[in-house]
């Protein structure tokens, strides 16, 4: 394999063909679209909420140790950036906190693990601004370990829900 990589360099560094950095990296899903069923092969990217009237991702059912990341590249202006569990026997469980853009101040929210489904960016309140980031891991098939950040405007309340 080191000869390989070797002679990829030397390609690039003389004109050759093309070469191709190979190592570890994450997979980027940005699709701009209003609602996206994420599946289980997927696991470990990190999924782009780029589209202004928000995205709505469905999480695959929990394996434990899969997971998926969340960052949030165009501030949403309506219906909102959602993330929700694949079924009703399905749970987040965790922390975010969210910052409001104008005072720098903000709270943190729990998700308890029993009842709390999804957790919702409006672009303002609840996060969907630029700069949101949170990260889901499947810590079984009914329960989803959430921590993160987002940032909101006005009086900030809790992103997570029900439903």
């Amino acid at each position: 394999m080191a000869s390989t990589t070797l002679q990829n360099y030397e390609q690039l560094s003389y004109g050759g063909a093309a070469s191709q950095w190979v190592g570890q990296h994450q997979a980027i899903i940005s699709d701009a679209v209003a609602t996206r069923v994420l599946l289980p092969k997927e696991a470990g990217s990190l999924c782009m909420f780029d589209r202004a009237a928000g995205t709505t991702y469905t999480l695959p059912t929990g394996v434990a140790g899969m997971t998926f990341e969340f960052a949030t590249i165009l501030s949403v202006t309506s219906v909102g950036n959602k993330v929700i569990t694949a079924a009703a026997g399905q749970f987040l469980v965790g922390a975010v906190i969210t910052m409001t853009i104008a005072t720098a101040s903000g709270a943190g929210f729990s998700a308890d693990g029993t009842t709390i489904r999804s957790i919702n960016g409006s672009g303002t309140t609840t996060g969907g601004l630029i700069g949101d980031r949170y990260k889901l891991v499947a810590v079984s098939a009914t329960q989803w370990q959430i921590s993160g950040i987002l940032i909101g405007s006005g009086t900030i309340v809790t992103p997570f829900a029900t439903s």
